[in-house]
């Protein structure tokens, strides 16, 4: 047996993330015997134990692990081709809407490059409709996956490229955000290991896939928060050069002389076939 059903996938990704029958089956909205029995029969469809079963709980077994990275990728998938052929729906009739893609960005990022994509490629014959999605701390990756964006601006070392077609658009230094008052303000540069350990600014913590690091740091949610917690005093983050442009007047940048080059790419799925978003790449690529 070599294929599987989308509805086998939801419910076993369901009690593999819960580790719990009883939480999956309230998470599908549905009673929990038929969801035991639906994995029992999963089971003894692809000849492999899944989830092992005792008093102290469930835990995935080395098939099970497999499967639930396999069948995240394959659900992901199939939501993502709901999404991109909804937004293509009309395009090719008579009076329908214009073909639309949606460029995801992290907020405040590369804003003058962002801008200038949008007007060179605004300015193409047939050029589609472009709709901006910001996004926070590398959300940009999930957005690609399950088809809530087409193409996306990714940044190097933050985001990860794999499974990706991409183009570098643009390479930058990295500053430290301050607040203008501090001591550290009145650098000329410094070094990451200068705002590494700072007891009375500790660096901002972005969540990453819903989880945020350790760290005495505040936990950020949004640009705009993170910019009153800097001017307030109570936190510092390091970003691209770019982020010059959203600075308010109580912040000072100071560069980082040792931290890695950030560089920004245009990203987009490998299979992509469209040929708006083929446009949109060609123009990037000429800035």
């Amino acid at each position: 047996m070599d294929t599987l059903e989308t509805r086998e996938l939801r419910y076993f990704v369901a009690v593999a993330e819960e580790l719990h029958f009883g939480r999956a089956a309230e998470r599908l909205g549905m009673a929990q015997p038929p969801l035991s029995r639906a994995i029992q029969q999963l089971e003894r469809r692809l000849g492999v134990c899944l989830l092992e079963r005792n008093r102290r709980g469930v835990r995935l077994t080395g098939a099970g692990e497999v499967l639930l990275q396999e069948g995240r990728a394959a659900l992901d998938a199939t939501t993502a081709a709901a999404r991109r052929t909804r937004r293509a729906g009309g395009a090719d009739s008579p009076g329908g809407p214009r073909n639309r893609l949606v460029l995801a960005v992290k907020a405040a990022a590369a804003h003058e490059l962002l801008q200038k994509l949008l007007d060179a490629y605004a300015a193409e014959p047939d050029a589609a409709e472009i709709e901006v999605l910001p996004c926070g701390f590398c959300e940009q990756e999930e957005l690609l996956r399950d088809g809530r964006a087409d193409v996306a601006l990714m940044h190097t070392p933050f985001n990860s490229l794999a499974a990706f077609d991409s183009e570098e658009l643009l390479t930058e230094g990295q500053i430290a955000i301050l607040p203008a008052g501090h001591p550290l303000a009145a650098r000329k540069t410094l070094s990451l290991a200068d705002v590494s350990d700072v007891p009375d600014l500790p660096l901002a913590r972005w969540p990453r896939h819903g989880t945020y690091p350790p760290g005495p740091g505040p936990e950020i949610r949004d640009q705009t928060q993170l910019a009153q917690l800097i001017a307030l005093g109570r936190t510092m983050a390091v970003f691209p050069d770019s982020a010059r442009a959203w600075l308010w007047s109580e912040h000072t940048a100071v560069p980082l002389t040792d931290a890695p080059p950030v560089i920004t790419h245009i990203a987009w799925p490998a299979h992509s076939r469209s040929l708006a978003l083929a446009g949109l790449i060609r123009t990037a690529t000429r800035l």
